[in-house]
Formats: structure tokens, C-alpha cells, sequence
């Protein structure tokens, strides 16, 4: 099953940590962990935390520990199709919090949202349309549904993971419908 991850970090440094994760699986179930950071997270940037909202005092608060936001997302995610629409910082932080109680680097792994999305377009019009007409109404599609958003992102993890759904679904939609037009002509 497709399943729509996001982090929140403490900063965009080397040495920094997830601080806060959402998952959020294709038939709509989510889950949103705020992470107390792990012993030797020490990096914190106020700038990140102007951006994002959540407080070091919020999270020694109100965060779950690291190896338990850990361990539930090795038993929710495993085996699934997890996809990020920045892969590349998400699985860094994916990457520490799973290093950080023992998981191997790669458990969980990431890929690209867009280009999943993409791809799922594709699979749709393949066969009803020449294959550089089914390039074009893939970039079609996909500019129309960036704007699914309203606004920028949220920077919270849950809404972020959220929108990528629905930008997702309303891909998938707009496909669709173009294929039952196509297919009626």
C-alpha cells in the first residue's frame, strides 16, 4: 500500500534530527508522532522552530520517545510503498531515528512522491493515448494538481503528508477522467 510520509527536524544542519513524523497510508488512516529527541540530539535552530511551531519545551513535554516512534514505524511501514515529496532530507531523518535504537540505515526506504505520482498517471492513460501524448498529459496533469495545496506548506508533518495524498488522489482523478473521455471518442 502507497503510504505518504513527512518529518519535521530540529534544523537543516548535518547534525540535525526528526522532531516530529506523519504517515499518512492511501486509503486515508494516519498517524503523527512528536519525537523526544534522543540522547546526543543536541542541534536546534530558532529559525526552523519560527517555521514549524514546535518548541525543545514541547517536545521534552509532549514527545513520544525516539525508540518508540521508531519501533511503531518499523511495525506500521514495513513492507509498504513509502513515498516523500523530499526524500532526500526525509530519509536522512528516517535514516537517525532508525540508526539511533539499532535498525539497519535502510529499513524503511523512500522514494519521490511526484515521480510515483507521475508513474500512476501514466499506468492510467498507457494504451488510450501514443506514448508522447501520455508524456505531455502527464505534465499536464501533474501542473494542474500542484495546486491541490492551499497555500504553502504547512510545515507540520500530518498536513504535509495529508496534501501529498490528495494531490496524489486528485492526479489519479483527473486521469482517470481523462481516460473514460478518451476512451468514449
Amino acid at each position: 500500500m502507497k503510504v505518504f510520509l513527512d518529518f519535521e527536524a530540529s534544523s537543516l544542519a548535518k547534525c540535525s534530527y526528526p522532531i516530529e513524523v506523519a504517515w499518512v497510508f492511501e486509503d486515508g488512516r494516519g498517524e503523527s508522532h512528536l519525537i523526544r529527541p534522543a540522547p546526543g540530539w543536541t542541534d536546534w535552530d530558532a529559525e526552523a522552530e519560527a517555521i514549524h511551531g514546535i518548541s525543545l519545551a514541547q517536545l521534552q513535554r509532549e514527545g513520544e520517545l525516539h525508540d518508540a516512534v521508531a519501533a511503531r514505524m518499523v511495525e506500521q511501514l514495513s513492507g509498504h510503498d513509502l513515498h516523500a515529496s523530499a526524500p532526500s532530507w526525509d530519509a536522512k531523518w528516517l535514516n537517525a531515528l532508525l540508526r539511533s535504537v539499532g535498525f539497519p540505515k535502510h529499513h524503511l526506504r523512500l522514494r519521490k512522491t511526484g515521480e510515483m505520482i507521475a508513474r500512476d498517471v501514466a499506468a492510467i492513460l498507457a494504451g488510450l493515448l501514443p506514448v508522447e501524448e501520455v508524456r505531455e498529459a502527464v505534465r499536464a496533469i501533474l501542473s494542474e494538481t500542484d495546486s491541490v495545496r492551499d497555500g504553502p506548506p504547512a510545515h507540520r508533518a500530518l498536513p504535509d503528508a495529508q496534501a501529498d495524498r490528495q494531490r496524489w488522489l486528485a492526479a489519479i482523478a483527473e486521469a482517470t477522467r481523462r481516460s473514460a473521455s478518451s476512451s468514449r471518442t
